[in-house]
This record gives C-alpha cells, sequence and structure tokens, in this order.
C-alpha cells in the first residue's frame, strides 16, 4: 500500500474506508493517524488487520485492533485495542491517551511476531499481547491479514455505553492519514506467492515465518 496521505469521511451510517492490496504474516505496521475533531461522539475510527478471504471467513478470522471511539467535544477519545483468532475477541483492552489526537498527526504501530503482539502509539508501548498457546490461549499466526481502516458509525455503543448519539448535522467527519510503513514485513500480493520478506530478528526472534521462504 504506497499511502502518502489520505482522508476519509462518514457522511451517514454507511461510513466509509479502505484497504491494502496486500497481506501481511507477521511484521511492524505503522500509520500516522489524524482523527475527527470537534463532536465525534457515536463515531469509530478503525485501523486494523483482518484475514483478507472476507467471502470464507465464516466464524474463523483473526483480527488485530485500534479502534478509536469518538466522544463529545473536550472529552478524551477512548483508544480500544483487541485480539480475534479463529473469529474469537473478546481480549479487550481500552485506554486513554495522553495528547489530542485531533490537532496533529501520531503515529499507531502494530508490532506482530510468533512471540507478541504489541500495540504502540508514538513509539511507546501500550499493551503487549503474549502467545500462551502453551496454556490454552489460540493466538494469530498462520492466516495473512490486509490492512484495513474505516470510519463509521456505532452509537449504540461506541461512546458513553452509547448514551452520546452521533451528531448527524455536524457531519461529514473526517480522518486523516499518512506516513503509512509496513518495513520488517512478510507480505503477498496474491495468495500464491509472497513478495517482501524485509524482516530482522527485533521482528522475528524465532527466525524467519517459513511462508518467506516459498516461492
Amino acid at each position: 500500500m504506497n499511502l502518502k496521505f489520505i482522508n476519509i469521511h462518514e457522511i451517514s451510517i454507511s461510513g466509509s474506508g479502505f484497504q491494502s492490496k496486500k497481506e501481511y504474516l507477521f511484521g511492524k505496521i505503522d500509520m500516522k493517524m489524524k482523527l475527527v475533531a470537534g463532536n465525534s461522539a457515536g463515531t469509530v475510527t478503525a485501523y486494523f488487520l483482518m484475514f483478507s478471504q472476507l467471502s470464507s471467513k465464516g466464524e474463523t478470522w483473526d483480527e488485530i485492533d485500534f479502534k478509536f471511539l469518538g466522544n463529545v467535544t473536550g472529552q478524551p477519545y477512548v483508544l480500544h485495542t483487541n485480539v480475534f483468532t479463529g473469529g474469537k475477541g473478546n481480549r479487550e483492552m481500552q485506554f486513554y491517551l495522553w495528547f489530542n489526537p485531533t490537532t496533529d498527526f501520531h503515529s499507531y504501530t502494530v508490532l506482530w511476531n510468533p512471540l507478541n503482539i504489541i500495540f504502540l502509539v508514538d513509539g511507546i508501548p501500550i499493551r503487549v499481547f503474549k502467545n500462551n498457546e502453551a496454556h490454552g490461549v489460540a493466538y494469530p499466526k498462520s492466516q495473512p491479514m490486509k490492512i484495513y481502516s474505516s470510519l463509521w458509525e456505532a452509537d449504540d455503543w461506541a461512546t458513553q455505553g452509547g448514551r452520546v448519539k452521533t451528531d448527524w448535522p455536524n457531519a461529514p467527519y473526517s480522518a486523516y492519514y499518512r506516513s503509512f510503513s509496513d518495513v520488517d514485513c512478510c507480505s503477498r500480493s496474491s495468495i500464491w506467492n509472497w513478495v517482501t520478506c524485509n524482516a530482522n530478528s527485533n521482528s522475528f526472534p524465532l527466525g524467519l515465518p517459513t511462508e518467506c521462504n516459498l516461492g
């Protein structure tokens, strides 16, 4: 995904978004974002990785989420993180950011390797989801995922438990993206061939995934 700058708008409950052409299995994904300013209550700005075969997703997809839950003017955004494996999530953790994410661009990073999934904000780790398969906890490691981002209405739950609704006369709502980076990733542009594997030992402490050596 060659992304220099993009903005997406929500003008109705249908929302909007974009996705990568490549699929990724492990690596480091960075995106700089500036979120919806003003009264963003009821909106969700999402930036996530998800198993890309949507037509066959069924109940067994993997997903790694950054979701930014809007709020009324002057109240902080909630950063909502989650990890799905085999279609099962329920691993949510939420954070308040220590800055206003609507006035400037900030970096949001997923570092995904066979040992950990690390969520970072401006290079600062805020959450580590460890591979605990040895203890019966499923971990996403076999399904390649595409990168998605979307801006959509979720006022039944997004802001203060759904008590505050979207102010549609305030639409359109806009979020902005730039400086995407996928260094240290194994990626592929089709279901057959892995086309890129610029990896280092920090991203893959157990060595490169087998997929990186496939023709």
